[in-house]
């Protein structure tokens, strides 16, 4: 059949005004925040008569709905918005849904190191997403801890960050990243600061898990464990090459920071390749205006011709110095030769510039005209480690999946000081070399209870030396050492944790890991003569936790929590020797046992129609034979000289019974579609109790802290 000129051309207008029609009433659903294209979103109309899905694209066709028809956009886990369609297409080509304030479906990883529903976990979690991360800036983990507003944070110096939680912090809380943990056999009582050797631009999710997590994670997770998840190189879905990066440039006024991150991701089918570099650098931190004047740097030392001499501050509110620098890099790998089963390779690097620890440098001279340090800082702070993961899902008797993964850790860090007009710069450097090793299985089949075993096996190795420099001719010569070199810290351990599902309403998490920790130092006579030639601690430790999750109405959830803790004595705690303070001297103590944390918690979550959200816990914790530092006699002198100075011995000790209690608050109120509030509240109160019934503050209980915020949120 032939067609004439005009017949074509009114075939041709109908077709593209048909194709214009259809094209006209297809709309993507996104995720508001993020943008991300949200697959299998119901949408119906109001007798649910008709209804279609949207793809993998978030793309879904409206045109058989009627165009003044009523429609609704579904999505487990997020708030529905109802319209008609007509005022759907009139809003443009998009829908963005928000995340339900619920977030009851929200899915966790580190109560188990499994996926799991949050709803069903009893302990109170912090989830932080990445676009949180990216949309808060923090300039390190640290600071990302803190924008939670749940997490308190103490800094000694601009290139710091301790984190708190409940009352514990240091070596009684654990760092943890993809799983493998960062605490190491020097992880000590006093504020530390690994946390910023983490990029928080390669991290695409941390929790926090607020109080004991000792069942999973062993030793140390009294007060709380911190899960830093990095991001993950991703496949391509399709068979050709799919290539991809981010790339940020960010300057701070308060300390001049410059900041340029770069990643590039690579994936095919089976093989996908992820590389990050982030560069930091920070000049001198700048004060506010509110402070006592105490805090201004009037002063700070010069050295000239070996000659140290006080200068004048021309802004008293800069902290000189206290700037330095800070590269991050990491390469991850991934193989998936199968469906069922994938490794993954990740190599993590940071390397700090040597930084000035702040708070010793304004110390005042024992006349008070002056000051005492001309030196002191810690050396570049280094952190390797290279994280071998398998993958494996399979239908067995005893398992649906495990996971096998053996990391191995670089640490190095370093201690400078010298006195005001002493030529003697003494110096410290630790290294520590870091194997493990663990299983983990999770057995989904027994009717409703889940099961999560496996086992773990840690082992660190300590180099310390120590050495005094002449400032003056760069001579060098043997000084004591930090902690004992060759010291070693094992632990071998095995847990299961299940979580049952009693009904839809009510879930019960329940656990018990046994731990055995095998600590080993000689001591060095050269520079100190020891009443000791060697420490080995030999113990075992049973812990344990029992929380049920219940909802006795679908917008109102109890939890309540049991659980037990410990921590067993450390490298640090058993062998170090350093002053603590001006004319105080920490010395060694073989005789240590681990100490013991006994925890409630109860909580309580209710939502009042998807506008207001109400949170509260309330937690106490006992800690027995509790690690604190306490006078002692060594070699029956309770003074000796170090660094040149009469000082008082101390030591750590089981010497305390301790005992933290606080409640958190927080709230979220849904103004409108676009604006909301959000608030958190902390309180926290610790004694510690020695022998002689004698009560002193907790030294980490935060102080009562919280924020409020105001969001205004549109794509």
């Amino acid at each position: 059949m032939k067609y004439s000129d005009e017949m074509k051309r009114l075939l041709f207008l109908t077709t593209l005004l048909l194709s214009l029609t259809i094209c006209g009433q297809q709309i993507t659903v996104r995720e508001s925040g993020s943008g991300q294209p949200l697959s299998d979103v119901e949408v119906y109309n109001a007798s649910q008569s008709k209804s279609v899905t949207s793809d993998v694209n978030g793309l879904c066709d409206l045109s058989v709905f009627d165009r003044s028809e009523r429609i609704t956009f579904r999505h487990l886990g997020y708030l529905t918005k109802s319209g008609t369609k007509e005022n759907m297409l009139r809003r443009g080509s998009v829908i963005l849904l928000t995340a339900s304030p619920e977030q009851l479906n929200e899915v966790v990883i580190s109560i188990s190191k499994w996926e799991q529903q949050q709803k069903d976990i009893p302990q109170k979690i912090t989830a932080i997403s990445v676009e949180e991360i990216l949309f808060n800036n923090p300039q390190t983990s640290a600071d990302l801890l803190q924008q939670t507003g749940q997490v308190f944070i103490q800094k000694s110096q601009l290139g710091g960050g301790s984190p708190m939680i409940r009352g514990f912090a240091t070596n009684r809380v654990l760092l943890s990243v993809d799983g493998v943990r960062m605490n190491n056999a020097i992880f000590r009582g006093g504020n530390l600061q690994n946390v910023i050797s983490i990029d928080p631009l390669a991290v695409q999710r941390s929790e926090v898990i607020f109080g004991p997590g000792s069942v999973i994670y062993g030793s140390d997770a009294i007060g709380g464990v911190m899960n830093f998840i990095t991001k993950q190189a991703q496949f391509s879905t399709t068979d050709s090459l799919a290539f991809s990066g981010n790339t940020l440039f960010r300057y701070g006024s308060a300390n001049n920071e410059n900041t340029v991150h770069l990643d590039l991701n690579l994936g095919h089918s089976q093989w996908a390749f992820l590389t990050s570099v982030t560069y930091n650098e920070f000049s001198d931190l700048k004060m506010g205006s509110h402070g006592p004047k105490s805090y201004l740097r009037n002063t700070f030392v010069t050295s000239e011709n070996g000659t140290d001499e006080l200068a004048i501050n021309e802004d008293p509110k800069k902290q000189v110095p206290s700037g330095y620098n800070q590269l991050s890099l990491m390469q991850k790998i991934s193989h998936r030769p199968a469906e069922d089963l994938q490794y993954d390779l990740g190599i993590h690097y940071s390397h700090t510039s040597e930084y000035s620890r702040y708070d010793r440098l304004v110390r005042p001279n024992g006349s008070g005209d002056g000051l005492r340090s001309a030196e002191w800082s810690y050396g570049p702070q280094k952190w390797l480690m290279g994280n071998l993961q398998l993958n494996k899902t399979a239908v067995d008797k005893f398992y649906n999946a495990y996971k096998i993964t053996g990391a191995y850790q670089y640490f190095e860090e370093s201690r400078i000081d010298r006195n005001f007009q002493d030529p003697g710069r003494f110096i410290t450097r630790e290294k520590v070399d870091a194997f493990s090793l663990g299983v983990d299985f999770v057995h989904q089949t027994i009717g409703a209870l889940q099961l999560y075993y496996g086992s773990e096996y840690i082992h660190n190795k300590v180099t310390s030396l120590g050495s005094e420099q002449d400032s003056n001719t760069g001579t060098t010569i043997p000084a004591a050492s930090r902690y004992p070199d060759g010291s070693t810290w094992q632990s071998a351990a095995a847990y299961v944790n299940g979580l049952y599902k009693a009904s839809t309403s009510l879930s019960i998490l329940s656990g018990l890991r046994y731990s055995h920790v095998w600590l080993n130092a000689e001591f060095e006579p050269t520079f100190y003569q020891f009443p000791f030639e060697t420490a080995n601690l030999n113990n075992g430790a049973l812990t344990g936790s029992l929380g049920i999750s219940w909802f006795p109405q679908p917008n109102l959830q109890i939890t309540a929590n049991a659980g037990t803790a410990f921590r067993s004595p450390n490298i640090d705690d058993v062998g170090k020797i350093f002053e603590s303070e001006p004319g105080s001297v920490v010395v060694p103590n073989p005789d240590l046992q681990p100490e013991y944390a006994y925890n409630a918690e109860l909580g309580i979550k209710k939502n009042f129609k998807d506008r207001f959200v109400m949170r509260a816990a309330t937690f106490y914790t006992y800690l027995e034979d509790a690690l604190v530092r306490r006078d002692f006699l060594f070699n029956g002198e309770e003074e000796i000289v170090y660094n040149g100075e009469p000082s008082n011995v101390q030591a750590i000790q089981n010497a305390a019974r301790a005992y933290v209690y606080g409640l958190e608050l927080g709230a979220d109120a849904y103004l409108s579609d676009r604006i909301s509030l959000s608030s958190h509240y902390t309180f926290t109160h610790g004694v510690e109790e020695d022998d002689a019934g004698v009560d002193t503050p907790a030294r980490h209980a935060a102080p009562t802290f919280g924020d409020v915020h105001l969001i205004w949120s549109n794509q």
